[in-house]
């Protein structure tokens, strides 16, 4: 394994933290070279890139690059001569990996937790079937294409870190039936995005849709708000913030569990965390059976505690 090509996620020209955490894996299979969609990077960004390993910054300034097919084509032309392609693992990319396999013969995996070289050979591994079942794989093919979950890589600089080439990469995109014709960036907190964040506190019908404590607690550790679709479809919550199989799946280092019973739905979105804690006034709820700390309590009670004491851990 020689080149490994990482696209690159970034948002307003400053790279995303999974996107370090995919470049800091690449360097455990290869040598990594950075794929950036969009404008020339700053300078600041492609020296980060440079920092976590990266020996060049591969641009494609290519026009309608956010539309799955022709970012596949625009990764593809980048990544001609790598034996491996890691991406974040995210609704769109999964469609772009899909296409760029297809276009190269590629073996592909989506969802992976991790990568390692086995034999010559990328293997990943994962858990599959709402978190039920751990599966290595093994890509076959000459090229592997791998999407890797966020949180699943501890992000660190390269040791023998060194500046980053910037290299321009000319390639004509094909015509496709659709387009963008508007984007429209929705209003954002201060925290990570759900997906990428290492801590997630989610509510449920336990919140009777007041989610004030649910947001304190995440403000104090540092996270995201989550919420299990019960919640969504009462219209308590938006629908970004639903955590599930059918909404977003998160694997953040620590997931706060409020008021949630525990449907299988909701299970297949977030067992995969590093640490669960649970928070339910129903002792045989379904979510303590996957949880590492329970509390059988009613939320409005215990999270106030919960903050209180974090609070004076702090300033202790």
């Amino acid at each position: 394994m020689t080149t490994v090509a990482v696209l690159i996620d970034h948002r307003d020209g400053a790279v995303t933290r999974p996107a370090l955490e995919a470049l800091t894996l690449a360097r455990s299979l290869g040598t990594p070279v950075a794929v950036w969609l969009g404008e020339t990077p700053s300078a600041d960004a492609a020296d980060q890139l440079g920092e976590y390993g990266a020996s060049e910054v591969r641009v494609v300034d290519a026009a309608d690059a956010r539309v799955a097919s022709r970012a596949a084509v625009a990764v593809g032309a980048a990544s001609e001569d790598a034996d491996a392609v890691i991406m974040i693992s995210t609704f769109v990319t999964k469609e772009v990996a899909t296409r760029l396999a297809l276009a190269t013969g590629a073996g592909v995996v989506v969802d992976a937790a991790g990568a390692e070289l086995v034999d010559g050979k990328v293997e990943t591994f994962q858990t599959v079937f709402a978190a039920t079942w751990d599966v290595r794989t093994r890509i076959n093919a000459d090229k592997a294409i791998v999407g890797v979950r966020p949180n699943t890589t501890q992000a660190t600089p390269a040791e023998s870190a060194g500046a980053a080439t910037v290299v321009e990469v000319s390639v004509d995109l094909p015509e496709t039936r659709e387009r963008v014709v508007a984007v429209e960036p929705v209003e954002q907190s201060d925290s990570a995005p759900l997906a990428e964040a290492p801590v997630v506190v989610s509510g449920g019908r336990g919140t009777n849709g007041d989610y004030s404590l649910v947001s304190d607690l995440a403000e104090v550790l540092g996270g995201a708000v989550g919420a299990s679709r019960d919640a969504t479809d009462e219209g308590w919550i938006s629908h970004e913030h639903m955590v599930g199989q059918t909404g977003t799946t998160v694997t953040p280092a620590l997931y706060v569990a409020c008021g949630i019973s525990g449907a299988v739905h909701h299970r297949g979105g977030m067992q995969a965390s590093g640490t669960i804690v649970s928070i339910n006034m129903d002792p045989d709820a379904p979510i303590f059976e996957i949880s590492d700390f329970g509390v059988v309590g009613n939320l409005f009670d215990v999270i106030p505690q919960a903050i209180e004491r974090i609070k004076e851990h702090r300033a202790s």
